[in-house]
């Protein structure tokens, strides 16, 4: 039976140890975190739809009938009188039937969870995408990591080149008050005001940097993330509906279990489709992802190193040239807000 229900060879039923071993999570805290996504997206009964797919699922396999709105129900043409209790009690059994969808399979995803984790059944692994999806998360723990320091960098520097423009502005005052000390006064002023002027070139810099890891950390790649959750859901209800139908395989076969036999066959088959698609929509998204990580740091990494080089080297034609390769543009003197600030 399971030689028929496995897709490809790449993904292997693991059957659960009986000692309970749930991974890395701590036991009570992973279980009740599946258990809330689990529960945690019940029907829409504000749209009146047939739905498969169970929680979490996409909006694929949705067909929306009609809408209701507040408590009473508008209907885009006038119908009969005698109608209106038809549709009414139409929309009343189809409403039910979503609820009744919704809660067999959270029930079966709920049965399924709670054996694999206290290791009375076996759940499909892909190893080789299994392995690229922890990658991924652990990447982006990482990158977040360097996107708060980055973030806390830009901060401090730009206290000080702040500091610096009030520094220049007190030693040109003293200057133009203080003959006997105008000179020394005058170029202490002249320096500050370099500094601070190469100061939010670097910060510009430095912004850019951070804005373009702020969208590859929690757009390019939480966007990836969300259809491995997909994914995830997809594999949960996929084994819950293998077992199904393997323990009712094993069962007596009488006229009511064939029919049972035949329903969960469908079912399974639905839900298998679903995990394999959803499987190689993953698969293509973290190969894009790969790619397009390399692309971006690559650049990112490039402008971080030339530009912080060239303003603790004190060249400013080098640093200035940096974000001339880069086009990165700086607003004008008098712009209301220092153009090297992150838009939030």
């Amino acid at each position: 039976m399971s030689d028929g229900i496995m897709s490809k060879a790449a993904t292997m039923e693991i059957p659960i140890s009986s000692n309970g071993d749930t991974g890395s999570l701590p036991e009570d805290d992973g279980l009740e975190q599946d258990l809330q996504q689990v529960m945690v997206s019940g029907p829409n009964l504000n749209e009146t739809s047939i739905v498969s797919g169970g929680y979490g699922g996409t909006a694929e396999g949705i067909i929306p009938t009609s809408t209701m709105k507040g408590s009473g129900l508008h209907q885009a043409h006038p119908s009969p009188v005698g109608g209106g209790e038809e549709i009414v009690r139409g929309i009343a059994v189809e409403k039910f039937d979503i609820v009744k969808k919704w809660g067999i399979n959270t029930y079966k995803c709920t049965k399924q969870l709670i054996s694999e984790r206290f290791g009375r059944g076996s759940r499909t692994v892909d190893l080789e995408l299994e392995t690229q999806i922890e990658l991924l998360r652990e990447t982006k723990r990482k990158y977040e990591s360097v996107l708060q320091l980055a973030r806390a960098l830009t901060s401090h520097f730009y206290s000080l080149v702040q500091t610096q423009h009030a520094l220049g502005d007190a030693f040109a005052d003293l200057s133009q008050k203080s003959p006997e000390l105008q000179e020394e006064f005058g170029y202490n002023a002249e320096t500050q005001k370099l500094l601070c002027k190469n100061g939010e070139t670097l910060l510009g810099a430095v912004n850019f940097f951070v804005s373009s890891i702020n969208t590859l950390v929690n757009k390019t790649m939480e966007d990836t993330l969300m259809t491995v959750k997909q994914y995830e859901t997809a594999r949960l209800e996929y084994d819950a509906y293998r077992t199904d139908l393997e323990e009712l395989s094993m069962g007596p076969r009488d006229a009511g279990t064939l029919s049972r036999l035949d329903a969960a066959q469908s079912h399974f088959q639905s839900h298998k489709d679903k995990y394999e698609k959803l499987r190689a929509d993953v698969a293509i998204k973290l190969k894009f992802l790969e790619e397009n990580k390399v692309k971006v740091m690559h650049k990112q990494l490039l402008l971080f190193h030339n530009a912080i080089s060239a303003y603790f080297a004190g060249n400013q034609q080098q640093l200035e040239q940096t974000l001339r390769q880069f086009n990165i543009k700086l607003k004008p003197p008098g712009a209301e807000k220092p153009s090297w600030l992150e838009e939030q």
